[in-house]
Formats: structure tokens, C-alpha cells, sequence
């Protein structure tokens, strides 16, 4: 069985709509978090007449940079930076770094992109500052962007692009000159009637994109002849929200929908999905684990937060839905797997000072029992003592992790000691506009 376990609450002032946990080595334990405010001024009298006229409502946003920092417990998530932008509505890391430093793209309600670059700065932290900026198209919002290095390694000769699509049901084509770095327009074209919610790359072959639009419509696209889609599908009954290539199965996709449904494809076969996956609530943002092949994630919206298994799923089991997890008076818009990920440490090291860990355990030890560690709740740290697991990261003797035998570990070397059993994950919920940190795992 699995379960999820709160860490930590965090709120973010404004209405939050995204998360995205750092995935360049050294980086990883950095999430971005963005938010969508629509702030809407009084109306005022025109003229004379008394008949107020209302302005147009203003989109507010703000990018958080948080650091998930071991020994700053029991809050593993603390406030590096923030900063005021126009609403964000969608954002991804580059995984791999540009012009030598990791990059942040971001999608925001005045129609462009920008990219951040991660800086270090002073006491061993690290700032996003604004490098570039690309106006798409006037008077719409952009919707979303992805990145086409969305698995591990890119061949030297392969450009590094950007898709992006917008509330017109355009998409437009970007390609990242190193130096600078910048942005070039590439193409634009019209994908859909409606609000094009969602583009996103074919990892493995990267001159083909997929867009899910408003109209329900799910299409394929060959960037280098963008006039007419190479599929179309309207097996979706809604509109089309999510769309993510598997970055470890080199034909498979993933999408969601408003119909509350996960749909998983073979593209080599595209007229009938490979199978079919009900969630509860309309499925906004969908996210393939790093490492774990089979792992996706959900974000439904008014449904909270599923994982599901991919390989269940493909063999038509019916208990392809790994954790449903709902969250009252929430909606989830956002989430992400982190990629630090946990390792077994050597069983000739002690996992606290003074210890053996053959012979002193957590029933033997009062130090090492969740009901000792648990912090009380605070403004900042909102832990939730409710579930029965204390915060993953509380002080110990030397102010470590409290799991024996296991440290949090940022870099690929360490995978093969990896303990896939415990994950991290970040949600983010709309209107209580609440960033929520959990720890999942099989149990």
C-alpha cells in the first residue's frame, strides 16, 4: 500500500497555480512556485452620467524561490526570494543548463515568455534574474511552455527549443541562443478554436509536438510542416488541459482533461488511447516521475492529487490508481515530484551519533518516535500532526534526517543505492492559495 503524509503548508499570498522542483544536479533541492491573482478594480464613473465603467481586471503574479533545506527543520521549505511578475500561468526548468547555469522559463499573462536564470549568491543561496523576455502575441495570456530536453541527454547538433501555446489557440516555436541566452521566434500557427491549454514536446523525437486544446481536441504536430496536424483525436470528451511525453518509455503519452480522465497513448498507434484512467476531478497538470519508469502524477483540480501506474494501467488492472488523494475546499492546480531522491547509507555507518544501527531502533530509542519529533504548527510551517508521521526532516542529535540509515542525496551517482520507497512532492492549491510539501510512500 502507499500513503501521503504532510510536511509542511505554506502560504503564498496570492492565488498559487504552479510548482517545479530544480532537476540540474546540485540545484535540486530549489522549487519554484508561481501564482495567478486577477485583481479586479472598482468601477468608477466615465463621465457625468453615473453609470460606472468597469476596467479590465489586472493579473497579478509573483514567482517564489524556495530552498528544501535538511537542517532547517521542522520547515524543510524556506523563502529564498520573491519576486513580482505578471500572472504566471505555467513554468518549467530547462534540464539541461544554459549559457552554464540552470534556466527557468516561465509563461505569463502578457503574452510571453521569460526566461530566469539561477544564480549563486551570497551565504550559499541562489537568486533568479531575468535574462530574457519574448512578447508571443498581444492581448492574449500564454498558456503553457515545455521545454524539448525533457529527458536525460541531447545530442550536441540538437537545437534547444520552446513550444508554447496561448488563449488565441496558437502555438509558437522558440529556439534558446546559448549566448545571452535569448529568445527567437520560430513559427507560429493556429492549433485550435479555442484557448490552447496545453503544448508539449515528443522527447524522443523532438520535431513533433502535441497540443490539447478547449475544444477537446488532442493533435499531433511535425513543427517543420505546422500546417495541419498529423492527428487529430477527440477521444477526450472535455477539454484538453495536459499533455506530457514519457521521458522513459519512448512512445508513450500522457494527457488529461477536464472529463476527469487519464489517458495514456502509443503514438505509434494514436486512433485509440492504450488505456484509460478515471480520476476524480478535471486533470490540469499531469508529471512523469524522474526515475520511477511507471509513476505519473496528477493534479485534479478539485480532486486533489492521484499517482497512478502506468504499467497497471497498460495491462488494464484495475488498481492502476496507486494514491488518490483529496484535499477539501482545494484546487489543485499545480504539482511536481521533487528529484532529490533517498539513500541507504553504508551499514557500517552509524545513522546518529553514538548508535549501532543493527541494534538501535526507533522502538528502542524515544529520540528516534515520530510522537517526540513532531513539531507544533506555526504561521510558516502548518505541519499536519493529523496523519500520524512526524515531518520528515526533524532535528535529531546532529540535526539530520531521523530515518536510520537513509540521507537525502541531489546527484544521478547516487541511483543505485537509491530508496525509491520515499519520494518527495510539491502540490499547489488555487484559491486557499496553499503550497503543500508531502512525503509519499509505499509502506
Amino acid at each position: 500500500s502507499t500513503a501521503a503524509f504532510l510536511l509542511q503548508a505554506v502560504d503564498t499570498e496570492l492565488t498559487v497555480d504552479s510548482v517545479e522542483w530544480c532537476p540540474l544536479a546540485g540545484c535540486r533541492h530549489l522549487l519554484a512556485c508561481g501564482t495567478y491573482q486577477l485583481w479586479k478594480p472598482e468601477g468608477r464613473p466615465a463621465d457625468g452620467s453615473g453609470l460606472g465603467v468597469a476596467e479590465p481586471p489586472v493579473r497579478l503574479g509573483r514567482l517564489y524561490l524556495y530552498s528544501c533545506n535538511e537542517d532547517r527543520s521542522p520547515c524543510p521549505l524556506v523563502e529564498v526570494q520573491r519576486r513580482d511578475t505578471p500572472a504566471i500561468l505555467d513554468m518549467k526548468w530547462c534540464h539541461v543548463p544554459v549559457a552554464g547555469h540552470p534556466v527557468l522559463g516561465v509563461a505569463d499573462a502578457s503574452g510571453s515568455i521569460e526566461l530566469l536564470r539561477l544564480v549563486p549568491s551570497e551565504q550559499d543561496t541562489w537568486t533568479l534574474q531575468p535574462c530574457s523576455r519574448l512578447a508571443l502575441e498581444k492581448q492574449c495570456l500564454t498558456l503553457s511552455l515545455d521545454w524539448s530536453t525533457g529527458k536525460a541527454g541531447r545530442a550536441s547538433d540538437q537545437p534547444l527549443k520552446i513550444i508554447s501555446s496561448d488563449s488565441k489557440g496558437q502555438l509558437h516555436l522558440l529556439k534558446i541562443s546559448e549566448a545571452g541566452p535569448g529568445l527567437q521566434a520560430v513559427v507560429t500557427w493556429q492549433a485550435h478554436q479555442f484557448e490552447a491549454w496545453v503544448a508539449a514536446f515528443n522527447y524522443w523525437q523532438t520535431e513533433v509536438v502535441y497540443s490539447g486544446g478547449d475544444d477537446g481536441l488532442l493533435k499531433g504536430w511535425d513543427t517543420r510542416m505546422p500546417d495541419a496536424a498529423t492527428f487529430s483525436s477527440r477521444r477526450h470528451s472535455m477539454g484538453v488541459c495536459s499533455v506530457q511525453s514519457s521521458p522513459h518509455h519512448e512512445h508513450v503519452l500522457a494527457t488529461g482533461s477536464y472529463d476527469e480522465h487519464v489517458l495514456l497513448w502509443d503514438m505509434r498507434s494514436p486512433r485509440r488511447p492504450l488505456a484509460d484512467v478515471p480520476v476524480r476531478g478535471g486533470v490540469w497538470r499531469l508529471k512523469w516521475h524522474p526515475f520511477q519508469r511507471d509513476l505519473l502524477l496528477a493534479a485534479c483540480m478539485h480532486g486533489g492529487f492521484t499517482i497512478i501506474s502506468y504499467q497497471k494501467a497498460a495491462e488494464e488492472e484495475q488498481d492502476a490508481v496507486s494514491l488518490s488523494y483529496p484535499l477539501p475546499n482545494s484546487l489543485v492546480y499545480g504539482i511536481d515530484w521533487s528529484w532529490l531522491h533517498f539513500c541507504r547509507l553504508p551499514q557500517t555507518q552509524p545513522s546518529f551519533p553514538g548508535g549501532d544501527p543493527e541494534t538501535r531502533t526507533a522502538d528502542q530509542d524515544p529520540t528516534l518516535k515520530a510522537a517526540d519529533l513532531s513539531p507544533a504548527p506555526s504561521s510558516e510551517c502548518l505541519a499536519d500532526s493529523g496523519v500520524g508521521e512526524a515531518p520528515l526532516q526533524t532535528e535529531d542529535e546532529d540535526g539530520r534526517l531521523p530515518t536510520p540509515g537513509v540521507k537525502v542525496c541531489d546527484c544521478d551517482q547516487d541511483l543505485e543505492a537509491a530508496n525509491f520507497d520515499i519520494n518527495l512532492l510539491a502540490t499547489c492549491s488555487f484559491y486557499n492559495h496553499v503550497l503543500h510539501l508531502w512525503k509519499w510512500e509505499n509502506i
